[in-house]
């Protein structure tokens, strides 16, 4: 089922102002007076956009401008400027193109459409992907909502008229979830509007029982069909807005693709001419995005990523044939679109025959890549030492191609070719204070241990946790009867009680 983000930003005029302003000359800069966007219509002024403060002090949009300098004297008033607040949110949609997904559609003037239909698990969830944007949104100084639908109109609705600033309407619930908003939320001209209210008809929940023909005899079609692109009856398909400036290539069909055989060759077509574009350029593709535009109206798409920037076609065709299973054809597939969002330089590099008889080095990222695309970015990466004496602490994950940071472990403190992620408590029959245990049971299994070594003593992080100040863990290797060697380890110095629990743990294994 679609998933489609309504991103809105109630105060973008203002809110863009004020982000230019940090860089340079303005009249709102460091302004914490009102401020308002007016635009000259016949021979008035008109106000177009208001900020938060210009609100509160009762200023709206389509008020006269001298008006509002009498309710606000100390008013900043600048023309506006469509063009730039254009630009702006295509700038805002590029970003949200590169870090959410490539299916992004400016709404209007004041927010952005965003089709996150089997994207969300990339960000943790949908809850998550709302989180982070409107975190991320503003940040960067502009106020924000946003809701998630199954319907761009049922998501545009709940942002612009829902209680909450961040709202998620779950599969199948949009008629619920539109039944109490108010009928401006349907994007009705104003003349319907008002031919509504004067019927008593103010709640969207009031047409869901009226029959269509009378509706549509009084008011027209739109009515209806508003009604039925926010239930999903009707298809509202989402524009994509493509990045101007990121390399990309578009083959369109005269009859629409169904098979796989088909679609694979078009890819084949249009990785190829990519390659030679980004070529042309010594640049190498980092992350691509191939767009499915269905007869209708859908757009499906893959995503694919490099560890190393890379115009190798045999090698991307593969990444996009793993994943080309989950494109669902529906009709036909009358447009296909290939973007490189972000590339890198590479330079000329040489595939084949090496002079001399030289060796040629193997290049893992092509392996790396492949993995990633089957198993999931985050379930492939290497294992880099850090700087702490607690051992679950001593390593970190990073890219697999990430090249080390200098540091390493100490090679006189050897360490479990295993280490669990969390100490696990067990039994264990010994002598204190410095002695290792003789038997230790684990899991309900009993382990005789016949050599030991030990104890190695590490102390508590006292800059990360209070209850570590004087905390210390005394760590022996020991070997049990059958050969097995563990890492086993006591909280506490064996006398002083303050320093641990005087527990023991489990914390690896060696071999």
């Amino acid at each position: 089922m679609p998933r489609v983000v309504s991103l809105y930003l109630p105060t973008w005029p203002t809110d863009r102002l004020r982000k230019a302003a940090r860089t340079s000359a303005s009249p709102v800069k460091g302004a914490a007076r009102p401020v308002v966007i007016f635009l000259r219509e016949a021979a008035r002024d008109v106000v177009t956009a208001v900020d938060a403060q210009a609100r509160t002090r009762g200023l709206y949009p389509g008020l006269d401008l001298t008006q509002a300098r009498i309710l606000a004297a100390d008013l900043v008033a600048i023309p506006a400027d469509p063009v730039a607040d254009r630009v702006g949110l295509e700038r805002l949609a590029t970003w949200a193109v590169q870090r959410y997904s490539p299916v992004v559609a400016p709404d209007g003037d004041d927010g952005l459409l965003l089709d996150i239909t089997g994207v969300a698990h990339l960000h943790g969830g949908e809850t998550r992907l709302l989180e982070t944007l409107l975190a991320r949104v503003r940040r960067f100084g502009l106020a924000a909502r946003a809701a998630v639908a199954d319907t761009p109109a049922a998501a545009w609705a709940v942002a612009r008229h829902g209680a909450a600033d961040l709202s998620i309407i779950p599969p199948g619930g949009t008629r619920e979830a539109l039944a109490d908003l108010p009928v401006a939320a349907l994007r009705l001209p104003s003349n319907i509007f008002d031919g509504l209210r004067l019927l008593g008809i103010e709640r969207i929940a009031a047409l869901y029982p009226l029959p269509r023909a009378p509706l549509v005899l009084r008011f027209g079609p739109a009515i209806a069909l508003r009604l039925d692109q926010a239930l999903g009856r009707a298809a509202e398909p989402l524009q994509p807005f493509l990045p101007p400036d990121v390399p990309q290539v578009r083959l369109a069909f005269v009859e629409p693709l169904l098979t796989a055989e088909s679609l694979t060759a078009a890819m084949e077509s249009l990785v190829a001419t990519l390659c030679r574009k980004l070529g042309a350029a010594g640049r190498g593709v980092r992350r691509l995005d191939l767009l499915f535009r269905r007869v209708d109206g859908v757009d499906c798409f893959i995503r694919i990523g490099t560890a190393a920037p890379t115009r190798d076609g045999r090698h991307l065709m593969r990444l996009l044939a793993e994943k080309l299973g989950t494109v669902e054809p529906g009709f036909g597939v009358e447009v296909m679109i290939l973007l490189a969002l972000r590339t890198d330089p590479l330079g000329a590099q040489q595939i084949a025959g090496r002079l001399g008889g030289e060796v040629p080095v193997p290049d893992m990222a092509a392996l790396v890549d492949r993995l990633v695309a089957r198993l999931g970015a985050g379930r492939v990466y290497r294992l880099a030492p850090v700087e702490s004496d607690v051992p679950e602490r001593a390593v970190g994950r990073i890219a697999p191609l990430a090249r080390p940071g200098g540091k390493a472990w100490p090679a006189h403190l050897p360490r479990p070719a295993r280490l669990l992620k969390n100490p696990e408590p067990v039994e264990t029959l010994g002598l204190l204070p410095d002695h290792p245990p003789v038997r230790f049971t684990w899991r309900g299994r009993h382990f005789d241990i016949r050599k030991a070594d030990g104890p190695e003593r590490v102390h508590g992080e006292w800059w990360k946790a209070r209850d570590e100040v004087i905390a210390i863990r005394d760590y022996f290797q020991v070997e049990d009867v059958q050969g097995r060697r563990f890492w086993l380890f006591r909280r506490g110095d064996g006398a002083t009680p303050a320093t641990g629990s005087m527990r023991w743990f489990i914390h690896g294994f060696f071999g």
